[in-house]
């Protein structure tokens, strides 16, 4: 058996696994976007690395775009096999790639109209809205905890891994050669306190473990400190200072975790009288499809629904789908919370948000999410006088918060604690993915330290006979 890396290698997108078994069965994990890479972005993405018409089956973590944006497009190059998933990520595939393909189609009508000017070729989108409808026929769901046949002696298991929603680790059992060989890749690990979802699920014994790294080296704080912060930025931001806090919020996910926790202080009372605005269509849409998996959430947000049905929605909680009401917020001085997509702060209406609020003492900018170095998000977190906002110098006089807790993505001590199901002796290889390589050497030294070993950090197109 062979695994080879494709994307998420030594950095944090364009999740791309190829398991290759003695037959010549090829299983991909995950087909993701390279994202926030700048200039070769495009070509990353165009160059799959591997032959799409080759792949006979897919099997998807969850439905974040650098894990499942390029679908369409491996679908487009040649690929005809089924593509496995939760019923939730099915759904939220529905909307994100569709969503996905919108903004390209987009963004090369108006990159073409200046090339053409330029005599220049026009471009083209990696993939369209129509070739989003064609993958979606390809999709087949599966349930948590089900074991499904895959063909070719190969089958896999999805556990809940508490990331997002409809979010697994995939457990790939290989019969090959009269021997059994079991493979775990987990996805995207999510946080044992999600504010809505379950905690990360044990998963079965695996020999070799595929394995994200995003917080090697970082600890969160405490979700009670977080939740007395947040309430403290909007206190002192809102009602002192009469300002906005504007927070980047990715739309799946974080959006819906926080506008949960403003529900609850709204409740409680704690909460002053604001209007607090979620300004993204898209997030919209992920939030109507939360509402249709309650059997995602863990026991403390049901026993919540008990005496508030809607979490994601109170009296002074309004959705703005409409690009005019978006532009209007701008032009308002009320103080007021803003919840806006992308959470890396690289697209969508938070860089309009950014660029009419950052040069405002008055205003806090609060980080809620991972952003790399070299993306705005990134600038921000390292303080930057000045930052570019579509190419232009802004300088930052609004304060810049950093709240980590409520990120996704578990830190070092909850990965670690994850990965303890298993027997550290019968686990012969574990690759590391999914992260900034320095974070990844820290946090191989750490799991060293836990009396794991055999650990492994690919780089992009290497490959491992196992």
């Amino acid at each position: 058996m062979k695994i080879e890396f494709f994307g998420a290698a030594r950095t944090v997108t364009g999740s791309k696994h190829l398991v290759t078994t003695a037959s010549g069965f090829r299983i991909l994990l995950d087909c993701g976007l390279f994202q926030n890479k700048g200039s070769d972005n495009d070509t990353l993405n165009r160059h799959l690395g591997f032959d799409a018409s080759s792949i006979d089956c897919m099997v998807l973590s969850h439905a974040h775009m650098d894990h499942a944006g390029l679908i369409p497009y491996l679908v487009k190059q040649g690929f005809k096999g089924p593509v496995y998933a939760t019923p939730a990520t099915f759904d939220l595939c529905g909307i994100m790639l569709t969503d996905s393909a919108y903004i390209q189609e987009n963004d090369v009508t108006y990159l073409n109209k200046k090339r053409v000017r330029k005599d220049f070729t026009p471009l083209r989108p990696l993939y369209t809205v129509k070739d989003v409808k064609s993958c979606l026929k390809q999709f087949i769901t599966v349930p948590y905890r089900e074991r499904r046949d895959l063909g070719s002696g190969a089958s896999f298991m999805f556990t809940d891994s508490g990331h997002i929603l409809g979010s697994a680790g995939i457990h790939l059992v290989i019969q090959e050669e009269g021997k059994e060989r079991s493979v775990f890749f987990t996805g995207d690990i999510g946080r044992s306190n999600d504010e809505i979802l379950k905690a990360p699920d044990v998963f079965q014994q695996a020999d070799f473990i595929i394995s994200e790294s995003t917080y090697g080296d970082r600890l969160h704080e405490k979700k009670t400190d977080a939740r007395q912060r947040l309430l403290e930025v909007v206190m002192n931001t809102c009602v002192e200072k009469k300002g906005k806090v504007i927070i980047p919020a990715f739309s799946l996910g974080r959006t819906q975790e926080i506008v949960f926790v403003l529900d609850q202080m709204h409740g409680k009372g704690l909460l002053p009288p604001i209007n607090v605005y979620v300004d993204s269509p898209l997030s919209y849409n992920a939030t109507e499809i939360m509402r249709k998996h309650p059997d995602c959430f863990n026991d403390r947000i049901r026993e919540h629904m008990k005496k508030d049905p809607d979490p994601f929605g109170f009296n002074k909680l309004f959705y703005i789908r409409d690009v005019n009401e978006s532009k209007a917020l701008n032009e308002s001085r009320e103080p007021c919370i803003i919840i806006s997509a992308s959470g890396m702060l690289e697209a969508g209406r938070i860089k309009h948000h950014l660029k009419n609020n950052i040069s405002d003492a008055r205003n806090t900018i609060l980080i809620v999410g991972y952003c790399p170095p070299g993306t705005l998000g990134g600038d921000l977190l390292a303080h930057k006088p000045v930052v570019r906002i579509f190419g232009k110098e802004y300088q930052v006089n609004a304060g810049v918060v950093e709240i980590n807790s409520y990120s996704a993505h578990a830190d070092y001590i909850e990965m670690i604690d994850y990965l303890s199901c298993q027997d550290k002796k019968k686990v012969k290889k574990i690759f590391l993915v999914h992260g900034d390589y320095e974070v990844q050497q820290r946090y191989r030294e750490r799991l060293m330290s836990a009396g794991f070993s055999g650990i492994e950090i690919p780089s992009r197109s290497s490959s491992w006979e196992v």
